[in-house]
């Protein structure tokens, strides 16, 4: 088989055409938000605001209603948590995202136990049904992309200003608070946009994975953002090449590709360094012997 059928294959079903696009437009939503998440670091926020929607996701199964509209309940649940901790208590942040991460993880298994196909419910709000993203599915998908598309657009100004200096985004007047819980909408829509592509547990390999790989790349904020769009366009694109030739499971493959590449590239960067260093230290040496 030649290169090219290889790459073609896996796109020849219509199913599989659908899966590429959910996977694309949850690249191109959690790169959006990713950025900020990384510049700010955020990460184990998000990774905490995964978990959170899987109650809402497991009460939808199990009482048969949209899980987009239970995965937004419970986002908002999420967050009104972290602020009633916030304010009544003098525990730090970590601490009750810590709590929450498990709390609301805990939650959602329990009311998926309830289930008749309690495995096979659990494992499709986890690890994502790719295979079976409905067209339905990429519209609503759509309408997220465009939403936290205008909010990113709308807000990169503000959201500059707060990941760098929080104290001169408000003396500037660009009200942090704000802008924050307006970060927190659109980690929320990413989470909720993509869940259905790759699942609850590996959205986040598509949310920190590529932007983290933008960071050892670029220096600038516009380019850290369009070469995170660019690499987990491609994380998806590969994810599912590889997940169709050797059989695995769609939206882990996609996600584990896009960790992989930050590894990858790291790895690349610290070898060049010590070649460089190498080189450098080697100069002085010859320039002594002649």
């Amino acid at each position: 088989m030649d290169l090219y059928n290889w790459l073609v294959e896996p796109f020849q079903a219509g199913f599989q055409i659908r899966a590429l696009l959910g996977g694309l437009l949850a690249a191109l939503m959690s790169s959006f938000v990713g950025v900020w998440l990384v510049l700010r670091g955020m990460s184990f926020f998000g990774d905490a605001f995964v978990h959170g929607v899987v109650p809402g996701i497991a009460a939808a199964v199990l009482f048969d209603f949209s899980p987009f509209l239970g995965a937004g309940l419970a986002a908002l649940v999420m967050v009104s948590l972290l602020e009633l901790i916030h304010r009544t208590t003098t525990l730090k942040e970590d601490t009750a995202i810590g709590l929450l991460f498990v709390g609301m993880m805990a939650l959602g298994v329990v009311l998926i136990s309830r289930a008749d196909s309690f495995q096979g419910s659990l494992t499709a709000i986890l690890f994502g049904d790719a295979l079976g993203v409905t067209w339905g599915d990429i519209r609503t998908q759509v309408m997220f992309v465009i939403g936290v598309g205008l909010l990113s657009l709308l807000l990169y100004r503000p959201l500059m200003a707060l990941s760098f200096s929080p104290d001169k985004a408000h003396a500037l007047g660009m009200r942090p608070q704000l802008t924050h819980w307006l970060l927190l909408l659109m980690i929320a829509a990413a989470v909720i946009g993509s869940f259905q592509a790759v699942g609850t547990l590996l959205v986040l390999g598509l949310l920190i994975g590529p932007a983290a790989t933008a960071a050892l790349l670029t220096r600038t904020v516009p380019h850290m953002i369009s070469a995170s769009l660019v690499i987990g366009v491609v994380s998806v694109t590969v994810g599912l090449i590889l997940s169709y030739h050797l059989g695995t499971a769609a939206g882990a493959s996609m996600a584990l590709v896009a960790i992989v590449g930050f590894f990858l590239v790291l790895t690349i960067q610290e070898v060049t360094k010590t070649l460089r260093r190498r080189q450098r230290s080697a100069i002085p040496a010859e320039q002594g012997v002649s």
